[in-house]
């Protein structure tokens, strides 16, 4: 299935019909291991995918790289294998089922799921194939950063062919040199008799770090040596295979289109603004610049995001101080790229600050402009109402430095805000009327001047951090309407000073994002059952700038 690495050395008549034998097959059993591969030890290469496509007409090799997702090469699926770029996005052709986990296919390990989905990459041969339905107990395979070398050793583990078994039962792997390096593949070697054979094609070529496999790259073409089938003159073992090291990020903006990723970070960069998603097993997708793909509002002076029915709403102070709207869609694409709010909502000045939160599938804007804070609606239907000073009987809070909102139980919205160094909260009521602004310092003891706060709901209560001259503190407002007293959270998150800090509700959780005054940005949990998790590094040092800004959100 896989071609020389030596182009020339194959006319086009030639290649094409490689491609095409490496591709399709007629088999009536499942194919099975590489030529000259031992039988694989049990339990291992579980993430190996065995791929029967349409009814045997033909038969490949994948990679699980993700619960929901299968990585495998896109000429298995195109309707000319020869030409796997013509393969469009979308649901396949053929029915394709995947068996994962099952060294040998006369027991009944393994699970088995149908191929729903193809995300195709236009410039090698390569495919993301979406599971139908999740595959859980099994341990993806990680997919490199780190670009391959030549002279390097790497396995190949496949359901193909081998050199005396038409359709064998058992997984094989053999070993392969490394022999050169270009923008898209790498060319390699089998050796002590190893080929890449019929059924191997989408195979995973992998690479041991320190003990660790991760997946280097995927079978494509090849000459076939020694393959039962092919004529004894063709002695040749060598083989083409798509990287996958230089579209890692690719392929975890795939894997975030899945269920199962909740979390989202914007992240300040100075003017910059930078999103990235979190998915189920804790790693990132690569962070992008907004402004490239969303829409350019002349840089970010402040911003704030919330997640509703899964889609990521973001409004955007822009460096025009205007305000700016967009939505992020669960598929991974801004479904509404940015909108001047300033020429259809907005007619405030001087807006130095911006938070929203989401209430009822409503979408709630509140602003800071000239010291006073207005409020702004955005209905589920996409209608928007005009701003309006917030008041309570006693008249509007002046002054503020620090604002963040959170919905709640009974179509209620929380507002925290920082005004002279002091915390005050307020709750707008379903009605539309405001409580009064009340003193979080006197409710829950905060004393030390305050800079920066954040809210979230957590349950029915509703979890406040603050950052103060002294450190960070957390505290709670019961559904009751008391407060619990304000604690420190120097055990949680360490001997940092904030600079600033961001809320959001995930599941269960209240996390928190505090970005310190050496420019990390740190994330930790607040756990339902009043347990805290241990900081994490976001890791921004690809993201130039200051940070302080940065907000968590939740999708859902």
């Amino acid at each position: 299935m896989l071609r020389n690495s030596s182009p020339r050395n194959l006319r086009a008549g030639t290649l094409a019909t490689v491609l095409a034998a490496g591709a399709l097959t007629t088999l009536a059993t499942p194919p099975a291991g590489a030529v000259g591969g031992a039988g694989a030890a049990e339990d291992s290469y579980t993430y190996t995918a065995r791929l029967v496509i349409g009814d045997n007409l033909r038969a490949c090799t994948g990679t699980l790289v993700d619960r929901s997702w299968v990585l495998t090469a896109a000429s298995c699926f195109a309707d000319d294998p020869a030409q796997p770029q013509a393969l469009a996005a979308g649901a396949p052709k053929w029915k394709t089922t995947a068996t994962i986990g099952r060294t040998d296919l006369t027991t009944s390990k393994g699970k088995t799921a149908e191929i729903t989905e193809l995300v195709p990459r236009a410039d090698r041969d390569l495919v993301m194939a979406r599971l139908g339905t999740p595959v859980d107990g099994i341990a993806p395979l990680a997919v490199t950063s780190t670009a391959p070398t030549a002279g390097q050793t790497l396995k190949v583990p496949a359901y193909g062919r081998t050199k005396d078994e038409w359709a064998p039962l058992k997984l094989h792997s053999g070993a392969f040199s490394l022999d050169t390096v270009s923008a898209t593949g790498i060319g390699t070697t089998g050796t002590g008799g190893a080929a890449i054979c019929k059924g191997d094609t989408g195979a995973p070529v992998v690479r041991e770090v320190n003990g660790k496999a991760e997946l280097v790259a995927v079978a494509s073409r090849s000459w076939q040596g020694g393959c039962l089938g092919v004529p004894a003159t063709e002695t040749r073992t060598g083989a083409f295979n798509s990287r996958v090291d230089d579209v890692a990020g690719w392929v975890q903006q795939v894997r975030a289109k899945a269920v199962g990723w909740k979390t989202q970070a914007l992240v300040r960069g100075d003017a910059n603004l930078f999103f990235a998603s979190r998915l189920y097993d804790g790693s990132w997708t690569p962070f992008e610049d907004v402004q490239a793909v969303a829409g350019s509002i002349g840089g970010v002076r402040a911003a704030s995001s919330v997640g509703i029915n899964g889609d990521t709403h973001v409004v955007a102070l822009g460096g025009d101080g205007h305000l700016h709207y967009a939505v992020h869609n669960l598929d991974g694409g801004w479904g509404q790229k940015f909108v001047d709010l300033n020429t259809t909502v907005s007619d405030l000045g001087n807006i130095t600050q911006v938070t929203i939160a989401s209430v009822g599938g409503d979408l709630h804007v509140v602003v800071v402009a000239d010291g006073y804070l207005f409020h702004n609606v955005r209905s589920a239907s996409g209608q928007w109402t005009s701003f309006k000073l917030v008041t309570d009987v006693t008249g509007p809070l002046n002054g503020i430095t620090s604002i963040s909102a959170a919905g709640a139980a009974g179509g209620e919205l929380h507002i925290a805000a920082v005004s002279g160094g002091k915390v005050y909260h307020a709750a707008r009521f379903a009605s539309g009327s405001w409580s009064r602004w009340g003193s979080v310092a006197e409710a829950a003891g905060a004393t030390a001047p305050v800079s920066a706060v954040a809210v979230t709901r957590q349950n029915d209560d509703l979890d406040l951090a603050l950052i103060a001259s002294d450190g960070q503190y957390h505290t709670m407002r019961y559904a009751s309407g008391s407060w619990q007293p304000v604690r420190s959270l120097g055990s949680v998150v360490g001997n940092v000073a904030g600079t600033g800090i961001s809320a959001a509700t995930v599941d269960t959780d209240a996390v928190f994002a505090v970005t310190t005054n050496d420019n990390k940005v740190l994330l930790t949990a607040r756990h339902a059952d009043g347990g805290w998790s241990a900081p994490e590094d976001l890791n921004l040092t690809a993201i130039p700038g200051n940070h302080t800004g940065t907000v968590i959100t939740s999708s859902l």
